[in-house]
C-alpha cells in the first residue's frame, strides 16, 4: 500500500487534514450493505467534513441503479454487473493526492510507485502522533521542493519536474481541483510537460469522482481492448482505441472499465502513458 491507509481488525483508518487541522477517520463494513464511518477531530464540523470526503472517495452514495438497469445484460460487462452490482471505482479523498500519485505511477510498476509514495509521505507528509497515521503532502509543500529532492525518492527527473510544476499550479490557485467544471483545470495541467491524458484521467476518475473518465493508457486496458478488437491474445490497442471502445458507456465509462477488467479476470498491472 502507499502508506496512507491502515487496516486494523477489519477497520480502515485514514488521516486527513483541513486547513492544517487533522481528522482521524475510521471505516468498517459490518454487513454486506452496511458501512460505518467514524471520525475524531477538534470539532463536529471538521469531523463531518472528513466523513464527507471519505464517503465521496468510496463512492458509497453513488446511485448505480441507472447503470445496472442499462448494462446488466451487456455482452461484455453484464455478468460482472449482475454479480457485483455495488462495485465502485476506488477513489482518493483529496484530488491533489490523486494527481500527485498519478504522476508517481507513470510508466512504472505499481510496487515501485508505492515505494516512491511512501518516501514522499515519510519525508514531506503530515503526521498525527496520537494515531500514528500520515497524510499526503500538501500541494504547497511539494511546490516548494527542488525537483532533485523528489528525484532522490526514485522519481525520474522528468516526473519530479512535472510534479513540482503541477503542485505550483494547484498551490497558487491557478488550478482549483475542486472547482467545476473540471475541464479548464485539466487543460492547464495538460500544458505541463509530463502531464498527459492518462495522468489527468486518473485525477478525474479517482480524485474528482468523474465516472465518465477512463485511464485509457493503462496497460490493462490496452491489453484487454487489444485482445478484443484484434482477435488474438497478444493484441495491443492504442489509447484512442480504448477510449472509442468504452465510449458507448458514456457517463459510466470509468465504472464500465472496472467491470470489464473484472469480467476478463484482469488486474490493472501496469502504467503506459503520461
Amino acid at each position: 500500500m502507499d502508506g496512507l491507509h491502515r487496516v486494523r481488525g477489519g477497520v480502515l483508518h485514514r488521516l486527513l487534514h483541513r486547513d492544517g487541522c487533522p481528522v482521524w477517520l475510521r471505516i468498517a463494513q459490518t454487513e454486506p450493505d452496511v458501512v460505518l464511518f467514524g471520525a475524531r477531530a477538534a470539532d463536529r464540523e471538521l469531523a463531518e467534513w472528513g466523513i464527507e470526503r471519505m464517503r465521496l472517495s468510496t463512492g458509497i452514495d453513488q446511485d448505480l441503479a441507472p447503470f445496472y438497469e442499462r448494462f446488466r445484460d451487456d455482452p461484455l460487462i453484464g455478468a460482472s454487473v449482475r454479480r457485483s452490482p455495488g462495485l465502485r471505482v476506488s477513489g482518493r479523498p483529496d484530488p491533489f493526492e490523486a494527481l500527485a500519485w498519478a504522476v508517481c505511477e507513470q510508466l512504472i510498476e505499481y510496487e515501485r510507485a508505492a515505494a516512491i509514495e511512501r518516501r514522499l509521505i515519510a519525508r514531506l507528509g503530515r503526521r498525527c502522533p496520537e494515531s500514528g497515521l500520515a497524510d499526503c503532502p500538501t500541494a504547497a509543500v511539494i511546490a516548494a521542493q527542488a525537483p532533485a529532492q523528489l528525484a532522490s525518492f526514485d522519481l525520474s527527473e522528468g516526473r519530479a519536474i512535472a510534479l513540482v510544476r503541477a503542485a505550483r499550479e494547484v498551490a497558487s490557485g491557478r488550478v482549483d481541483l475542486s472547482a467545476k467544471p473540471h475541464e479548464p483545470g485539466w487543460r492547464r495541467l495538460r500544458a505541463i510537460r509530463g502531464i498527459g491524458a492518462w495522468t489527468v484521467q486518473c485525477l478525474a476518475l479517482h480524485g474528482q469522482q468523474r465516472l465518465d473518465q477512463l485511464p485509457a493508457g493503462d496497460l490493462s486496458y490496452i491489453k484487454l481492448v487489444g485482445r478484443i478488437i484484434h482477435g488474438h491474445p497478444w493484441g495491443r490497442a492504442e489509447p484512442a482505441e480504448v477510449e472509442a471502445f468504452f465510449a458507448p458507456y458514456g457517463p459510466w465509462a470509468g465504472l464500465a472499465g472496472a467491470h470489464a477488467l473484472r469480467s476478463a479476470g484482469s488486474a490493472a498491472a501496469g502504467r503506459m502513458a503520461a
